[in-house]
């Protein structure tokens, strides 16, 4: 797989940590971190990520709402991380979901999911 450049939005500083060096051991640039719904949508229209790895609440408000928002102007593939999978899948059915806690394989697994070509 390409190195991507991943915007992670966490809004847990040692889950954001552990995440993104994960990611650089996995060759990829983690461009931005963010931890509010404001500054993951700012972040991801300055920065353009490849990828976005985005926790379903945030400080100040929500990652769903921000991965929406995104994409009213920019469309980026993205992975919810987040402890509760089914509330993620009520509001996003089709979402690709990263069970927390995780482990290397399970994102490995989930950035593939994420980067394969939409059919």
């Amino acid at each position: 797989m390409k190195a991507l450049r991943i915007l992670v939005a966490e809004d847990d500083a040692m889950i954001a940590m552990f995440l993104s060096d994960l990611l650089e051991v996995l060759g990829h640039e983690v461009c931005v971190l963010t931890d509010t719904e404001a500054t993951t949508v700012a972040g991801a229209l300055l920065h353009r990520p490849d990828l976005m790895i985005v926790d379903e609440g945030l400080h100040e408000g929500s990652g769903i709402a921000a991965v929406q928002a995104i994409e009213m102007t920019l469309q980026v593939p993205h992975i919810f991380a987040t402890g509760d999978c089914y509330s993620v899948l009520r509001a996003e059915p089709d979402a690709i979901v990263l069970q927390k806690p995780f482990n290397a394989s399970a994102l490995i697994r989930a950035i593939e999911r994420a980067m394969q070509p939409v059919q």
